[in-house]
């Protein structure tokens, strides 16, 4: 068990917001932040706290991510030519873990990360099992033959509350997913608003 999926729920809590979309998040409950002083925490918010909040959400999102694997993302967008907010989404959506979830192998980014741990995924015939492996245009993620029946993976090609994005080309009766073009903000299927502008904002800051 990875070391924040116990905690996932309480992300969403803190958050306020149901960020993976899941049906049994405490958000779809109750709404306000966990702990006995939850119901209090509705005033206003400062400006870094709106941009800490932003820089919190999008990281908490992919999952087992440390501080500074995100800032080091971050640095990179700020590298690469074009706007550093869709360059930031870009790389974060090029990571390994990030693709077997949108493919719908697994149910969870949490279970992503752990699924190629254990090195039940190639791409291009070949076993990586570094989660925050890059994947590149053109390149083809599959489940390995002999984990193509485990239950993790049957239960996640079931969901009904997530979709395929169309930057990917998925066949679920192979198990592979066709990685198709980088994509942009507007074509990630986050269930919630997303806010890469106020990262680059905090980071500016701090």
């Amino acid at each position: 068990m990875t070391k924040r999926t116990s905690a996932k729920y309480k992300i969403d809590r803190r958050m306020g917001e149901n960020i993976w979309g899941r049906p049994k998040s405490p958000v779809n409950r109750r709404e306000y932040g966990p702990g006995q002083h939850g119901q209090r925490r509705k005033q206003k918010i400062s400006d870094f706290g709106l941009q800490l909040r932003a820089k919190q959400k999008l990281k908490g999102y992919y999952g087992d991510m440390t501080e500074k694997q995100f800032r080091r993302i971050f640095a990179e967008a700020e590298r690469v030519k074009g706007d550093t907010g869709e360059n930031l989404i870009g790389l974060l959506e090029r990571r390994l873990d990030a693709v077997v979830y949108r493919a719908k192998f697994v149910p969870t980014v949490f279970a992503a990360r752990q699924f190629v741990n254990h090195g039940h995924v190639l791409v291009n015939g070949k076993r990586v099992n570094i989660p925050s492996y890059r994947v590149k245009e053109g390149d083809v993620v599959e489940v390995r033959e002999k984990s193509k029946q485990m239950a993790l993976v049957l239960e996640a090609a079931g969901l009904p509350e997530r979709d395929v994005p169309d930057y990917l080309e998925v066949d679920h009766s192979k198990m592979t997913a066709a990685f198709v073009r980088t994509p942009a903000l507007s074509d990630v299927p986050y269930p919630v608003m997303m806010e890469p502008h106020l990262v680059i904002e905090f980071y500016a800051q701090n």
